[in-house]
């Protein structure tokens, strides 16, 4: 399309020229001024061959910045100022439009002075650009929450926020680990961790080992004639604690005991002195274990033969003397109650003793 030719006026030409004569160069008062150098120069030429009066027209041009100048009126526009009737056709587009527009002068202008001007983010022209969804909404914290508490509970709580991060990513919701992590402190999801198997019983020892003499006999006939021990591991506040346990098989009454942060041959043999201290029975008892190191040690076994006991031990790996230990071989205590339920008994202490009942 053919630019119309803008006209000036004496006065303005005059003084453009006698701004370049007091010593501004053409190309600083061209740009201020919106004219073209070469209109510049010829309107000096015209002054310094005194036939600068008269009528002075100068077609239309692109600026530097883009912006063509007016077409009309006795003074170029200004820089910045647009006609009013004629900008906002893709100011009141939506973004498509928009992005579409910018597409087509990439070659001429900046992408970032384009989508500023256009009131459009450039993260969202290049998602346009890529296909994506300029008009894609973020989920609020809201739907977030809801999505993760969904996934908290699909999975039992055995997922933290990586793993539940994932999960919502691969079900095509887009979330930061940062943002899971805080929604899940502020609204107390945690997950649940398993501890440690810890190993209690090492029967891989070159200690003696004996025979079992209580051969499955779990029901004897008095008390203070089999005694049976074990060793178990507990969690609390200040980590793991071991505890070793000596029960009268008669009545499953909790007879000695001893909690220390280590499994050594001590804890088994403090256990066994609060027992015969406690109930000082007579020689001939049988004191059932396991083969662990602990209960084979040469400590042990000195104070069994003190104490006038006969040792017996299970073989390895024999699940169906379970019945006959204290702790019902696998106990799981709550840290700092009373009563320390397992899967074979609750030992309950007391001031009056400590028992252990099915």
């Amino acid at each position: 399309m053919k630019i119309p030719k803008q006209e000036y006026t004496t006065e303005f030409r005059e003084l453009s020229v006698k701004r370049v004569k007091s010593g501004q160069s053409i190309g600083v008062v061209a740009k201020d001024l919106g004219l073209i150098e070469q209109t510049l120069r010829n309107w000096v030429k015209a002054a310094d061959a005194g036939k600068l009066n008269g009528a002075w027209r100068q077609g239309g041009y692109r600026r530097a910045d883009g912006v063509v100048s007016a077409a009309s009126g006795k003074y170029p526009a200004k820089a910045g100022v647009r006609n009013p009737k004629k900008s906002g056709g893709v100011l009141r587009e939506r973004c498509a439009v928009k992005y579409a527009w910018i597409s087509a002068q990439r070659t001429d202008y900046r992408l970032d002075e384009m989508c500023r001007g256009l009131d459009v983010s450039t993260s969202g022209y290049r998602s346009w650009k890529l296909g994506g969804k300029p008009h894609r909404k973020r989920l609020t914290d809201v739907q977030i929450l809801a999505l993760i508490q969904s996934i908290h509970v699909e999975f039992k709580g055995a997922y933290g926020s990586p793993r539940i991060t994932r999960k919502l990513r691969g079900r095509g919701f887009p979330a930061s680990k940062e943002r899971v992590e805080r929604l899940m402190q502020e609204n107390d999801i945690r997950a649940k961790h398993q501890r440690r198997f810890k190993v209690t019983t090492d029967p891989k020892h070159n200690l003696p080992i004996t025979p079992n003499l209580l051969d499955r006999n779990f029901t004897p006939d008095a008390p203070n004639q089999v005694w049976t021990s074990d060793i178990t591991y507990l969690w609390t506040d200040e980590g793991w604690l071991h505890l070793a346990i000596v029960i009268d098989l008669f009545n499953r009454e909790v007879v000695g005991w001893s909690l220390k942060p280590r499994m050594t041959a001590d804890i088994v043999t403090d256990a066994l002195t609060m027992a015969w201290f406690r109930r000082r029975p007579a020689a001939g008892l049988i004191h059932h274990s396991d083969r662990g190191s602990q209960y084979a040690s040469h400590a042990y076994q000195a104070r069994l033969k003190k104490y006038g006991m006969a040792c017996s031990m299970s073989r390895k790996g024999n699940c169906w003397e379970c019945e006959a230990y204290p702790l019902g071989c696998m106990p799981r205590p709550k840290a700092g109650s009373a009563a320390s339920r397992t899967s074979g008994c609750t030992v309950s202490v007391s001031r009056h003793g400590t028992k252990c009942s099915p």
